[in-house]
């Protein structure tokens, strides 16, 4: 049975994310808010939704090591897999912005999430831990990234029409209690069922979030990306990806390590340095020798098969 809610939490976690989405967008539009500030906000928060969930229910119940390995876990596959995948559907050509800021601002919080967990190397200490304090830094980080999306949105702030088709009030506040009782709901059967896994097949906490949980946790930054690369919107299919993984780092992991510090393996370093990988990649394919800053099918392969190489050596780690 736990195996069984394991696999309907992650369709429930999903479906919740949609319906939280859906909901916050429609109500928003009630009040005349711009499709730019509705992106860069509620569907950020959204897609990072399940990550939050997954990340808060670990860290209360202490499986701190599951909270850590699925930002990480998350991230990776957000950029290499919801890019690539989207990026091979459609080449991706962003505005200068995105590869000059947003991008650097998410190998940013790579290199922080870098030095808040190694304690070990930078201050000598005994072990390594994600602390209250080290978590307040990253909520931060957050709030000067949210005042800048708010900064951004209110330069480019369009007049929004009524749209006749939307949702009434009423109907989006059901979508948004649904949404998130869907989310915690399906987040908690994640965690007992990724700890339950582990247990059976000898894995640990750390292999189950990088690998099972974080691609389940992205799973709605993947189909996000995806569609919009389908629909041409192609900002939106690495802005998605990218903005995710700045929510990730520096609301996620900083709200889930004031709930509770979280105790870090020097093992998980080597997940680290493939999350700033990631993103150094990312801006190189970008913007090093490319004035279009277009993102094509090949370096869509590319990302896909960088990422299918880290699975890889992550099971092979155990």
């Amino acid at each position: 049975m736990t195996y069984l809610l394991f696999v309907i939490g992650f369709v429930i976690l999903i479906k919740g994310a949609d319906l939280l989405v859906d909901g916050s967008s429609s109500l928003a539009k009630q009040f005349h808010i711009s499709d730019l500030v509705i992106g860069l906000t509620i569907v950020a928060f959204g897609t990072s939704a399940p990550e939050l969930v997954v990340n808060l229910i670990a860290s209360y119940k202490g499986n701190t090591e599951l909270a850590v390995t699925n930002v990480l876990g998350s991230n990776i596959a957000n950029t290499f897999i919801a890019v690539g995948a989207a990026a091979i559907i459609t080449p991706l050509t962003v505005q200068r912005n995105t590869v000059s800021k947003e991008i650097p601002l998410s190998v940013l919080a790579g290199l922080v999430v870098a030095f808040v967990c190694n304690d070990v190397f930078l201050n000598g200490d005994v072990s390594s831990r994600i602390t209250r304090g080290d978590g307040l830094v990253l909520l931060s980080f957050f709030a000067v990234f949210f005042v800048y999306t708010l900064t951004i949105a209110k330069r480019d702030l369009d007049s929004v029409a009524q749209d006749p088709d939307l949702m009434s009030p009423a109907k989006a506040v059901v979508f948004i209690i649904l949404g998130l009782a869907g989310l915690t709901v399906g987040g908690d059967w994640i965690v007992n069922g990724a700890i339950a896994v582990a247990r059976v097949f000898g894995m640990s906490e750390a292999l189950i979030g990088l690998t099972v949980v974080a691609v389940g946790t992205s799973l709605p930054e993947i189909v996000t990306s995806c569609t919009a690369a389908y629909k041409g919107r192609k900002d939106i299919a690495i802005g998605n990806a990218v903005g995710s993984n700045i929510f990730n780092v520096f609301w996620v992991l900083g709200l889930s390590s004031v709930i509770r510090e979280l105790p870090f393996d020097s093992k998980i370093n080597l997940d680290v340095a493939v999350n700033l990988l990631a993103g150094f990649l990312l801006f190189a394919f970008l913007f090093i020798r490319n004035r279009t800053h277009t993102m094509g099918r090949v370096k869509g392969v590319l990302f896909l098969f960088f990422y299918a190489a880290y699975i890889s050596i992550a099971i092979w780690r155990g």
